[in-house]
């Protein structure tokens, strides 16, 4: 896990046209929302935005009015020929939050995958070993 800073700006004008202007200035419009946070609508340095998503699991500390959010990419869109950035979804996540990622896409942890398995074999205990139902009634096709 890679721990990039990175500052934002918060932005209060929307549309085309300001997206527009945002990116001629190198910036990037994105969102931040999630764990009951408000949705904040902010602009990211897009070279530095840019250089950040090149790593396949990377978390922002990302500075806002004297705030540090930690956030993760949730949704990367780019232009389909340059492939520069056009908008970037963040989503919050807390320090406590142990989230193992690959580059195609969220993993379960080691903890949750081992609570997976617990609660799978429980189940398996709990079957019954056999179903019997009388033939009479069983229709063949």
């Amino acid at each position: 896990m890679s721990q990039i800073a990175i500052t934002a700006t918060e932005r209060s004008d929307f549309g085309k046209g300001a997206a527009r202007r945002l990116r001629r200035e190198g910036l990037v419009p994105a969102v931040i929302y999630g764990h009951g946070t408000q949705l904040q609508h902010v602009s990211l340095p897009n070279h530095d935005l840019d250089l950040a998503l090149r790593k396949s699991y990377v978390v922002l500390s990302v500075t806002l009015n004297d705030k540090t959010i930690l956030a993760m990419p949730r949704d990367i869109q780019r232009e389909p020929v340059k492939r520069y950035l056009e908008h970037v979804d963040l989503i919050v996540i807390t320090a406590d939050e142990a989230v193992a990622r690959t580059a195609y896409g969220v993993k379960a942890t080691a903890d949750a995958a081992e609570a997976m398995a617990a609660t799978e074999a429980a189940r398996a205990a709990a079957a019954p070993e056999a179903v019997e139902a009388p033939a009479a009634e069983v229709e063949a096709n």
